[in-house]
């Protein structure tokens, strides 16, 4: 897995994000409480990943102003429900408030994605993984009234309770934002 992890790192720097390969969570958290220690607010993106590194926890104790889904936060924190090894980063949200945050507003982004989220087919896979393995568990965990919350499987459903609604292809980083993304040898979030 190192070795995919590597190659995602390289392949999103080909594509104009700063990356880099953190080999534990506590790696990671590192990078991330070096990233906040400059600004007066973080955004929080609802991430699963961001809270296993211990990086919500962490921030709250060093007295940062933590938003949620915050679009004027000086850092914004999320993962990506997929990223493909050629390091095109794939998310899908209800309403598009982490995506939009990801694209415009906070002055530097940074993603913390495990190695469970990366895919070595294109989008449709990355869509695919999405679909099985990160919306059911969302659901559930939001309290949604969709099929997959209640069988485990995606429907494709027309539930207004529905999360993924928004689909956010990141084929290069964003013109005119800072971003980093931090690939972690260890499996985090959904």
């Amino acid at each position: 897995m190192e070795q995919l992890c590597r190659k995602t790192v390289e392949a999103l720097k080909r594509r104009g994000f700063d990356a880099v390969y953190a080999a534990s969570k506590a790696e990671a958290l590192e990078t991330v409480m070096g990233e906040a220690a400059t600004a007066a607010s973080v955004g929080w993106g609802g991430s699963e990943s961001v809270k296993e590194i211990g990086a919500r926890d962490a921030l709250a104790k060093s007295g940062k102003e933590i938003r949620d889904h915050a679009l004027e936060a000086d850092l914004f924190l999320l993962s990506a429900n997929a990223i493909t090894a050629d390091g095109r980063i794939v998310n899908i949200d209800g309403r598009g408030n982490r995506v939009a945050a990801s694209i415009a507003g906070p002055r530097r982004v940074v993603y913390i994605i495990g190695r469970n989220k990366i895919v070595e087919g294109g989008i449709d896979e990355a869509i695919a993984r999405i679909k099985k393995y990160a919306c059911p568990p969302n659901c559930r965990r939001l309290g949604k009234k969709t099929p997959c919350a209640a069988t485990g499987v995606c429907a494709d459903c027309d539930s207004p309770d529905r999360i993924c609604k928004v689909t956010a292809v990141f084929d290069r980083k964003p013109t005119g934002i800072s971003a980093l993304a931090i690939i972690v040898d260890d499996d985090l979030g959904y």
